[in-house]
């Protein structure tokens, strides 16, 4: 199992990381808001992530640390 860590409030929800997850798992939070006034990247199942990183290498801002 990997772990995800965001910097939330350096996130701008370009929304790349979404779209780059193969398993779908990554959304932009939309009930949140960040210091920069845009929803940040999350993580729905952190359990069923494989750990591929395609989400951090997508990531423009270096926002995602993915851990094995």
């Amino acid at each position: 199992m990997a772990k995800l860590t965001f910097l939330k409030d350096v996130c701008k929800g370009c929304g790349l990381c979404v779209n780059a997850c193969p398993l779908g798992l990554i959304v932009l939070e939309k009930d949140k808001i960040n210091k920069k006034g845009h929803s940040p990247a999350g993580i729905t199942d952190e359990s069923k992530c494989v750990g591929c990183a395609s989400c951090a290498m997508m990531c423009p801002d270096c926002v995602i640390t993915v851990e094995k």
